[in-house]
């Protein structure tokens, strides 16, 4: 009887103590990323804090994004000269661009391809609207780009640092760019829809990068889309700048207005598309219920 009693006593004893265990919280390690709906969240916010900013922080903000898109579109021919394995000169031109993307995403610089998915974000999700200074600030940004490429694809010409293998590949780039003029009015539209892809990859960076907690992972969230975007020759046109401004400057092959009207133009178009749209637009109606939780709304 008395090994009975004890048996019992143990097993009680047993099961308390695994009741008692499985009361303790598991420490778990941090999520390492931002969901979905967080990101979009913060796109919002950004957009937000951009246009509250002083015009003369937007404007110069927007110099230096266009100043790394032209140090980018340097760094992409560098990398790729002499290169003659397509893959391997499509990787080190997309991985040289990279930089000066990372530099833009990381300083908080303001580029045109990028408010075309912060704005809309804030737009689409925020409540108390400042809408008066929209159009003004997409404008700055925009003219701040193209000045910052040119200034510096200035600096850079006046330097003498490039060697002569440099132009005949940035010719080869510029060609690449404006083959789409030889179609008339079907390459325009050409360039308009690859102006959407373009922005829509674009967007597609902003948002790992977005999604990354620490340097590292904001620079590969970077690099991937941006590869991919430089490869396929997808029309973005902030990145043109930096080329047209360097092949503005240093050959006489394009004038200033075909790199606008048969470029430019239609490449922005197509950026406002896939970035407000394919982007934006995309996920703030598929996290819509999520995204309003987080700002503190009622769910409908």
């Amino acid at each position: 009887m008395a090994s009975d009693e004890e048996a019992k006593m143990k097993e009680r004893n047993e099961n308390i103590e695994t009741e008692q265990r499985s009361d303790v919280k598991i420490d778990q390690p941090g999520r390492q990323f931002y969901i979905p709906s967080q990101i979009v969240d913060e796109f919002g916010e950004k957009g937000r804090d951009h246009l509250n900013k002083p015009f003369r922080a937007q404007l110069l903000l927007a110099l230096t994004a266009g100043s790394f898109m032209t140090f980018g579109a340097v760094f992409s021919i560098l990398l790729a000269v002499g290169v003659e394995a397509k893959g391997i000169y499509h990787l080190l031109s997309g991985l040289g661009f990279a930089a000066g993307y990372s530099m833009v995403f990381i300083s908080g610089s303001v580029l045109f391809t990028e408010i075309n998915v912060l704005l809309p974000s804030y737009l689409f999700n925020k409540s108390g609207l400042m809408k008066s200074n929209i159009y003004k600030f997409w404008a700055s940004a925009y003219i701040g780009n193209i000045l910052g490429a040119f200034i510096v694809a200035g600096l850079i010409q006046m330097s003498g640092s490039l060697s002569d293998t440099f132009y005949p590949e940035l010719s080869k780039y510029l060609d690449h760019k404006m083959k789409f003029m030889d179609y008339g009015i079907k390459g325009w539209f050409e360039v308009l829809v690859s102006g959407i892809l373009a922005n829509w990859l674009i967007g597609m960076a902003a948002f790992l990068t977005t999604a990354a907690r620490d340097i590292t992972g904001k620079i590969l969230g970077t690099m991937l889309p941006v590869v991919l975007f430089v490869a396929g020759n997808f029309q973005h046109s902030a990145a043109n700048m930096g080329y047209f401004s360097m092949g503005f400057l240093a050959s006489d092959k394009y004038t200033w207005y075909e790199y606008i009207l048969f470029n430019l133009v239609p490449a922005s178009i197509g950026n406002l598309i896939g970035g407000g749209i394919l982007v934006s637009l995309l996920f703030s109606y598929a996290y819509k219920e999520d995204i309003q939780t987080s700002l503190g709304k009622k769910k409908q």
